[in-house]
């Protein structure tokens, strides 16, 4: 009996553990599973009838009924009736008199089972111990009291022989049996809870457009997640078990490993944001890090969610660009489809008055002027929505009912499928614009100080009448002495004193008549409707010009002051010559220039004769430039000698090698030169050449002794960059500044005589010597002359060529020398052309000599030849 209750244990057990595997493997597939779980209760209950305790003939006790009893609760009905066909038919086929009970029993335990289930379900029982235990014990006792019904008296009494050990092994077995598959059950909806939470996880993972890792506490990837390839920006599955900083540059592996770190130490979600080099260039992320509750092996975690934030910093650096643009200085207008105005900014409100609480919901047609015709809004609309925008001036009004113009602008925005969805317009209040636009106009066409018109005005006008039949003439004027006035009196007085010029102007002439100020004194009559004849026009404007000239002699009054300022007038008759307005103009002014030059208060004509002399000058003037671009200017130089003959020094004095003029001294264009600021490059190259040329001779032992003198004008002395200009010469060249001697005017020194001794003593410092050309001629201050650093007074040769004849000259001379002497200065006079002239000035104590006596200028190698012809002798 023991043993085949043991061998039923053992079958028991090893059942439910194929019950449980069964379990297990069927769990994703409920339909398949309620038909092998139904297959396999049934073979356990066959089974376990197939290794039965016989407790008398042809009375059998087993377990099947325990395994149809966990059938029908943990297989349910389907699978627990297809368990009992199974086992029901079996017991069947084996047939005896217990095989209708038998059956019976396997229905009765299934019907036990599928009653716990429904309890179970219910909630009214639960798979405990404690709540099986007696349903089991009901079960078995139930078996054996059907078993024993069918038992003979006589056996009936040997059934608490196998009562006790029966039920002690049935009952534990069903309930071991029970606990088994309850504990797979439970495991396999773990299981599956958990397939369910790691499939929700790794669906919300992928949805995410983020990266997603975890790292240990010493900054190590421990796993990394991604939706997308492309999101694994630096990382990817081949940095699992790497840190970061073998992934990273120091600097930034250290911040990751710090923010791991703080994520540790604080159990709230750190953020980090940063720049990486990545595939794609380098780009900003965002990081989130939380901490895991539990530790990843030995070491503590974190998961750090990291996004791509690249865009997002740059759409909103873009959003608040175009909030900062916004709130410009011009009005902005956001409005819907449908027109109505959703937003403004401040200088919305500056412009029209309205504030924003007043025209949101509203359309544009609130500010409208009602000067624009339908017209005009039809084709604005039909630009709008062909092109997009629209731009253009329009007349609104503001909210005090004021009508203005504005510069409108706009545009459309239209949204992913291509429709309108808002339109935003710009305003700027042009009327200040406008305004100034009149304003220039004005100025451009007339003169801001006397209203009058100006010279483009004139031209114009000059243009339209050489186009008429009748003459028309031009009376230039110029107000004499008006820049002693302005010095005097200051600016504003002047400015008053043209003005009542101008208005004597307007009321001496007819309406049809006209009067134009050019710029500073000067003025332009234009006369219209001459008399057709020349003699007669001519009559007629010399007339009027006289008048004008009477008219503008009259005092002007300030305050109580009387200003007397009369005029110069040149007088033109337009003819259709062809000449421009310009050109005719300036034969008015040329006219005027010789009326001053004739005493001022004066007309002139104009003189074909004047402007031939202009011309002249101008292209003398031009050949001057062209003849400095080439090269054409040398320095030429004229010795100078003492008493005995010896060569002591020389004047270097330009010279200028016209192609087709020839040889030209400097009388043929010094004066076109200074009057066109041309003196300071001539010169510059003048004493460029000498410094270069004396630096040569100074190589050579006869020139040992020899001082080179080079004249520097007026323009050059009172140059802000003369001192450093001249020694950058010096430098260039290599020439020693104490073989050098600048010459300068008397008249020079008085422009400005303190600036002057200040520049000359500054080269005085660096071994330069001075001389005074044409001494006498100018005005002579003694206390100037003892202050200037001088070396050399030059009697100028006005002086010199009067003698020996007039006696003025010669005392002249006398106290020139005497007054050198006293100063401790040398002495030399130039243009000594006869020996008598030598003998004179050396008797009264002047011992060098410049002049056609001696030597005429002559190039570098001429010189060197007498210096060394007079050598020899």
């Amino acid at each position: 009996m023991l043993t085949t209750v043991i061998q039923q244990a053992i079958i028991l057990l090893a059942m439910g553990w194929a019950l449980s595997l069964n379990v297990r493997r069927g769990w994703h597939r409920p339909r398949l599973l309620v038909v092998t779980s139904g297959f396999w209760f049934g073979l356990a209950a066959i089974v376990c009838m197939l290794q039965p305790l016989t407790v008398a003939p042809g009375v059998l006790l087993d377990a099947r009924n325990g395994v149809m009893f966990v059938a029908g609760l943990f297989a349910g009905p389907v699978s627990g009736a297809l368990a009992a066909l199974v086992a029901g038919g079996f017991r069947l086929w084996l047939g005896g008199d217990g095989a209708l009970t038998g059956t019976l029993n396997v229905w009765l335990a299934l019907l036990l089972g599928l009653g716990f289930r429904h309890c179970v379900a219910r909630g009214w029982l639960q798979l405990r111990i404690s709540h099986l235990l007696p349903v089991v014990l009901l079960l078995h006792v139930s078996t054996l009291g059907m078993v024993a019904a069918l038992m003979s008296p006589e056996n009936r009494l040997l059934l608490p022989v196998h009562l006790w050990p029966f039920l002690a092994v049935m009952v534990p077995l069903t309930l071991m049996l029970a606990q088994i598959l309850r504990d797979a059950e439970q495991r396999q909806r773990q299981q599956a809870t958990l397939k369910e939470s790691e499939s929700r996880l790794r669906a919300i993972t992928g949805a995410l457009p983020d990266l997603m890792f975890v790292m240990d506490e010493d900054g190590r990837y421990l796993e990394v997640m991604a939706s997308h390839p492309s999101l694994r920006y630096p990382v990817n599955d081949g940095v699992i078990g790497k840190r970061v900083d073998e992934l990273f540059p120091p600097e930034q592996a250290s911040v990751f490993v710090n923010f791991i770190h703080d994520t540790l130490a604080n159990p709230c979600t750190r953020r980090l944001v940063y720049e990486l080099d990545t595939f794609e260039g380098r780009r900003m992320f965002e990081s989130q890090a939380q901490a895991m509750d539990a530790p990843l092996g030995q070491k503590r975690a974190v998961v750090v969610l990291t996004r791509d934030i690249t865009q997002r910093v740059h759409n909103e650096t873009e959003l608040r660009i175009a909030a900062v643009a916004f709130e410009s200085f011009e009005g902005m207008l956001v409005t819907d489809a449908q027109n109505r105005i959703l937003r403004v900014n401040r200088a919305f409100t500056d412009i029209t008055g309205y504030t924003a609480e007043e025209v949101v919901g509203h359309t544009p047609a609130l500010f409208s002027s009602g000067q624009h015709d339908g017209e005009f809004y039809r084709k604005m609309w039909q630009c709008i929505n062909e092109q997009g925008h629209w731009q253009g001036e329009i007349c609104n009004k503001r909210k005090s009912g004021q009508v203005y113009p504005q510069w409108l602008s706009i545009s459309a925005v239209r949204d992913e499928q291509g429709d309108v969805s808002h339109y935003v317009a710009s305003i700027t209040d042009i009327t200040q614009r406008k305004k100034d636009a009149e304003r220039i106009n004005h100025l451009a066409f007339y003169d801001g100080v006397t209203g009058l018109p100006n010279r483009r005005f004139l031209n114009e006008r000059i243009g339209q009448h050489q186009q008429d039949d009748h003459g028309t003439g031009l009376i230039f004027i110029d107000l004499d002495n008006f820049k002693d006035i302005n010095d005097l009196w200051g600016l504003g007085v002047g400015d008053q004193l043209l003005q009542q010029a101008a208005q004597r102007l307007n009321k001496a002439l007819r309406e049809q008549d006209m009067v134009a100020r050019l710029g500073g004194d000067e003025f332009v009559v234009l006369l219209a409707g001459l008399p057709a004849d020349r003699h007669r026009a001519a009559a007629q404007l010399e007339q009027t010009g006289h008048r004008l000239l009477a008219l503008l002699e009259q005092p002007y009054v300030h305050e109580n002051h009387i200003l007397r300022c009369s005029a110069s007038l040149g007088v033109v008759l337009l003819q259709n010559t062809g000449l421009s307005p310009d050109e005719l103009v300036q034969q008015a002014e040329l006219a005027m220039y010789d009326a001053k030059n004739g005493g001022k208060g004066k007309l002139r004509f104009f003189d074909p004769q004047m402007q031939e002399v202009v011309a002249r000058r101008l292209r003398l003037e031009e050949d001057i430039l062209r003849g400095l671009e080439a090269g054409e200017f040398r320095a030429h130089f004229q010795p100078q000698f003492d008493y005995q003959g010896n060569m002591v020094g020389a004047e270097a004095l330009v010279r200028w090698y016209h192609p087709e003029r020839g040889i030209l001294a400097p009388g043929a264009f010094m004066a076109v030169a200074d009057e066109a600021g041309l003196m300071n490059r001539i010169d510059r190259m003048v004493l460029a050449q000498s410094c270069r040329q004396m630096a040569a001779w100074a190589r050579q032992p006869a020139f040992s002794d020899f001082t080179l003198s080079v004249n520097i004008s007026a323009a050059r002395l009172y140059q802000a960059e003369f001192i450093e200009d001249v020694l950058g010469i010096f430098r260039q060249t290599g020439v020693n500044p104490a073989a050098i001697k600048l010459e300068i005017t008397e008249s020079m020194l008085l422009d400005d005589m303190a600036t002057a001794i200040t520049r000359m003593q500054a080269l005085k410092r660096h071994g330069v010597r001075f001389a005074i050309d044409d001494f006498g001629t100018g005005y002579s201050s003694l206390l100037y002359l003892q202050q200037l650093p001088l070396d050399q007074l030059k009697i100028d040769q006005s002086f010199v060529r009067a003698l020996p004849g007039d006696d003025n000259s010669l005392s002249i001379i006398k106290a020139i020398v005497a007054m050198a002497h006293s100063l401790k200065l040398e002495v030399i006079a130039e243009g000594v052309e006869t020996d008598a002239q030598r003998q004179l000035l050396h008797l009264h104590g002047c011992q060098h000599y410049q002049g056609y006596l001696l030597s005429r200028p002559e190039p570098a190698e001429v010189v060197e030849a007498q210096l060394g012809r007079r050598l020899c002798s």
